[in-house]
């Protein structure tokens, strides 16, 4: 049976939320998975640790770019298993993997770019 739009982009999110607690050792309070062509929009809400909230309270740059590159570089060590996740769920494989996250509000996106356009009944 061919999967809706929908329900892929709902086992997004729950693999996605799964990633997060397990690998990032906090998940999202709030996850939201749109589908478009061969792109993927992945919006997390309240994904700052305790600690990397009071760091991003702080006065100074410094703090919220160590936030921003520690969060980029497990990212980057975790692309293998996001990938395969991806993969798996789409049927697509991934070209690339796009994320940032904002230390003011919590927030995270990440867009994957797939190998081909999605298409669905």
């Amino acid at each position: 049976m061919k999967k809706i739009k929908s329900q892929i982009e709902t086992e997004i999110s729950e693999a996605v939320i799964k990633f997060e607690k397990e690998y990032m050792g906090r998940g999202p309070e709030e996850t939201k998975t749109v589908i478009f062509d061969d792109n993927i929009y992945i919006r997390l809400r309240g994904v700052l640790t305790p600690a990397e909230k009071k760091l991003a309270t702080t006065d100074t740059y410094q703090g919220r770019s160590l936030i921003k590159q520690i969060r980029q570089e497990l990212i980057e060590k975790a692309r293998p298993l996001l990938d395969t996740m991806i993969t798996d769920i789409t049927g697509c494989k991934v070209k690339s993997l796009h994320t940032d996250i904002s230390t003011s509000t919590g927030e995270r996106i990440i867009v994957f770019t797939l190998d081909k356009k999605m298409h669905f009944d």
